[in-house]
C-alpha cells in the first residue's frame, strides 16, 4: 500500500511500473532498487536522480550481503547491474499492453466509480477483467468513423481543427515541431492510416506545403497537399487556409502494397454518432464507440447521449400487438388518420406521403409504416406499449402519448441494444455489462456479472468428460413465441425492407431502422442469434441532416461492415423457433392463408401459436 514512486503503491504495482516484470522475476538488484524508494520516494528516480539511486541501491545491496540474504557471488553480480528500466527506455511499459484510454475504458471508470466509489476505484488495487474483444472494438470505431466522415465530406465545408501556430513558433523545423506537439488535438484516429498533426508552412496555388508531428520529410514523400487533393471542399487554399493552421493529414497509400501516392488532408466530422454491439446471451460488451474521436470528445454518445429512436421503437408497439391478439398476418388500415391532442388536431404521415390501405402486420413493420403504427398502438393502448417499453429496460416511465409510438420520446442507443437482444435471445431478460469481473487486492471477487448457478462445479466426483449443470435463472420479458414472431418480422426489415438496400451479411439476420423528423437522428439496430449491434448518427445539437439522410442509408453500411467481421469470429445461424410454433404459408400482400406447396416471393412462412384461432383476413381498422 505504500508509494514507491511513479504514481506505484505496493510491490507489485512499483515491480510492473519500473521493470514491467512480477515479482517472482526480479533480480537482487531490481528488488534493492524498490527497496530504495520507501524512504522518499520521489527522490530517486532511475533517470533524474540516477546517480542517488544507483548509490542507494548498492547500499541496500550491502546489507542484504552482510545480513546473509544473498551470498559473495549474487552480491557482486547485483553491483554490476546497469539498472535497466522502463523509464530509461530499457522495458516496454505495462501500460503499453493496456487498452487505450477511450469510450470503453471510460465507460467502465464512470460506472465502477458510482458502484465503489472514486476513492476506491482509482486506489483499491483493483483488478478488473472488462468483456471488450479489442478486434472488434477497432472495427466498430472504423466502420462508425468512415460513416461519419462520408457524410461530413459530402457537405463539402471546412472547419479544421481551430487551432493554430503563431508566426514566431514557425521560423525553424525546431520550434514548430516543439509547438505542435504542444498543442492539443485528437491523436487516436487511425481510419484507414493513422491520422497525424500537422502545421500549413506555406500556401500557393496548385500546392500547400505543411510540417507533420514525428514524420520527417523525404524526397519519396514529400510533405505538401496538392490541388487536388481539396476538390471536395467548396474554394481552393487560399480560400480555406492559412499559414500556422493546424490540420490532421494521413498517408494515402495503394491497396496493393501500400505504396505511398500522397500526404491527404483529413478533418473530424461535426456530425456523430454512437455504436455499440455486445453478445445477446450473455450481456457482454464486446464493442463500443461513442463518437468519431475520444481525444477530440469524450462525451459517449452510446451511453450518455438522450436521442429520439424514430422507427427503430416500433417494435415493441409491435410487440405488444402480438401479445394481445394480432399475429403477422393481421390486417391493420395504411390510411390517413386524424388524432385530437392538446396543441392540436394530428395529422401523421409515412415517409413515402403515400397510403397503401390494407396492410398485413409484417409488411407495416418491413416497410416502416407510421400509420399503421399509430393505429396498432391506439387500439393495443399505449398503457400497454409503455409497459412493454419500460419492461425491456427502453424507458423508466415513457409517455402516454400516441406520439411515442412513432419514437418521439429520448432514449439511448445503450439502452435499445440491450433491449433488442431480448429479441434475439427468445425473451430472456438480459443486463448489458463492460464488465466480467472484479477482483481487490487480495484477489477476492467483488463483482461477478454472470450470476447464474453453477449446480455441480465444486462437485469433485464429476467425470472428466461431463460438463457441469449450469442453471438459467433469467427472467422472462416476454412470451417466446413473440420474440421469435417479432425476429422473424424483422427478418423481413433486412431482406426486402428498409434495411435491405444496406445490410447483406449472407446470414439470418434482423433488424429495423429509424428515422426520425427531418432525419435529425438515424438509427439502425440488427443483430444475428448471437449478436447485436447497434448505430445512431446525428449532430450533437440536433438539426436535420438533409433529405438523404436516412438510418439504413447511413447506419446500415455501419453495421454490415462491423458484422462481417464478428460473424467470421462468432459465428451466425437459424433463429431457434420455440416448439410452439405452428408455421403456416400466408400471402405477404394480403395476409390470406396459402397452401403448403405455395411457392412464390410472395410467400412466406409464419410462426403462429399452436392451437391459436387465426382468422385470416380479417382487418382491425385501429382508428
Amino acid at each position: 500500500e505504500i508509494d514507491l514512486g511513479v504514481r506505484s503503491f505496493g510491490v507489485t504495482a512499483a515491480a510492473q511500473s519500473y521493470f514491467n516484470k512480477p515479482l517472482s522475476e526480479l533480480s537482487p538488484a531490481e528488488a534493492a532498487f524498490l527497496a530504495v524508494h520507501p524512504k522518499a520516494p520521489y527522490s530517486y528516480h532511475p533517470v533524474k536522480n540516477r546517480e542517488a539511486a544507483l548509490a542507494r541501491r548498492d547500499f541496500i545491496l550491502r546489507e542484504m550481503f552482510e545480513n546473509g540474504y544473498i551470498d559473495q557471488a549474487a552480491y557482486q553480480e547485483a553491483l554490476n547491474d546497469p539498472l535497466r528500466t522502463v523509464q530509461n527506455g530499457d522495458f516496454p511499459a505495462f501500460s503499453s499492453e493496456r487498452p487505450p484510454r477511450d469510450y470503453f475504458t471510460d465507460e467502465i471508470r464512470r460506472q465502477l466509480s458510482q458502484n465503489f466509489g472514486e476513492e476506491e476505484f482509482f486506489s483499491g488495487g483493483l483488478s478488473i477483467r472488462a468483456t471488450i474483444d479489442p478486434d472488434m472494438q477497432v472495427e466498430a470505431a472504423h466502420a462508425l468513423q468512415r460513416a461519419l466522415e462520408q457524410y461530413d465530406r459530402g457537405i463539402g465545408r471546412w472547419r479544421g481543427t481551430g487551432k493554430t501556430i503563431a508566426p514566431e513558433e514557425l521560423a525553424t523545423e525546431d520550434q514548430w515541431r516543439a509547438a505542435l506537439s504542444n498543442t492539443i488535438v485528437a491523436r487516436d484516429v487511425t481510419l484507414e492510416n493513422k491520422w497525424y498533426p500537422a502545421v500549413v508552412l506555406g500556401i500557393a496555388d496548385g500546392e500547400m506545403r505543411i510540417g507533420i508531428e514525428d514524420v520527417i520529410a523525404t524526397e519519396a514523400e514529400p510533405q505538401v497537399i496538392p490541388a487536388k487533393d481539396i476538390d471536395w471542399i467548396r474554394g481552393g487554399f487560399t480560400d480555406n487556409f492559412e499559414v500556422g493552421d493546424v490540420v490532421h493529414v494521413r498517408r494515402m497509400t495503394t491497396d496493393a502494397d501500400g505504396t505511398f501516392i500522397r500526404w491527404t488532408l483529413r478533418q473530424v466530422p461535426e456530425v456523430q454518432g454512437g455504436f455499440m454491439a455486445m453478445d445477446v446471451n450473455t450481456g457482454r460488451v464486446i464493442a463500443m464507440q461513442g463518437g468519431f474521436s475520444y481525444q477530440n470528445s469524450v462525451f459517449n454518445r452510446a451511453t450518455q447521449a438522450q436521442r429520439q429512436p424514430g422507427s427503430s421503437f416500433k417494435p415493441f408497439v409491435y410487440a405488444a400487438a402480438l401479445d394481445s391478439g394480432y399475429s403477422p398476418a393481421t390486417i391493420v388500415v395504411d390510411a390517413p388518420i386524424e388524432i385530437n391532442t392538446p396543441q392540436g388536431l394530428w395529422r401523421p404521415q409515412n415517409a413515402s406521403n403515400r397510403y397503401y390501405g390494407p396492410t398485413p402486420l409484417r409488411t407495416g413493420i418491413e416497410q416502416s409504416r407510421n400509420l399503421m403504427t399509430i393505429r396498432l398502438a391506439q387500439e393495443v393502448g399505449m398503457d400497454v406499449v409503455a409497459d412493454y417499453a419500460e419492461r425491456f429496460g427502453v424507458y423508466d416511465g415513457m409517455g402516454r402519448f400516441l406520439a411515442n409510438s412513432l419514437g418521439s420520446e429520448e432514449t439511448t442507443l445503450y439502452k435499445m441494444v440491450s433491449a433488442y437482444a431480448m429479441f434475439a435471445n427468445g425473451g430472456q431478460r438480459v443486463e448489458p455489462t463492460l464488465i466480467d469481473r472484479v477482483q481487490d487486492r487480495y484477489g477476492k471477487t467483488v463483482y461477478r456479472h454472470d450470476d447464474r448457478v453453477c449446480t455441480d462445479c465444486v462437485n469433485p466426483t464429476l467425470p472428466r468428460s461431463e460438463a457441469p449443470v449450469i442453471v438459467n435463472n433469467r427472467e422472462r420479458v416476454m412470451n417466446a413465441v413473440t420474440a421469435y414472431q417479432l425476429t422473424s418480422m424483422m427478418t423481413g426489415v433486412v431482406s426486402r425492407g428498409t434495411a435491405s438496400k444496406s445490410v447483406n451479411l449472407g446470414v439470418p439476420v434482423a433488424g429495423k431502422t429509424g428515422t426520425t423528423n427531418d432525419a435529425k437522428d438515424v438509427w439502425f439496430i440488427g443483430f444475428t442469434n448471437n449478436i447485436v449491434a447497434g448505430c445512431y448518427i446525428g449532430f450533437d445539437n440536433p438539426r436535420s441532416m438533409g433529405s438523404g439522410a436516412s438510418g439504413g442509408g447511413m447506419c446500415g453500411p455501419v453495421f454490415q461492415r462491423f458484422m462481417s467481421s464478428a460473424i467470421k469470429k462468432y459465428g451466425a445461424g437459424k433463429f431457434r423457433a420455440p416448439k410452439e410454433c405452428e408455421f403456416i404459408k400466408i400471402d405477404r400482400f394480403t395476409g390470406a392463408r396459402l397452401s403448403d406447396s405455395a411457392e412464390g416471393d410472395h410467400v412466406v412462412i409464419e410462426c403462429f401459436r399452436e392451437g391459436e384461432q387465426i382468422d385470416f383476413g380479417i382487418t382491425f381498422d385501429g382508428g
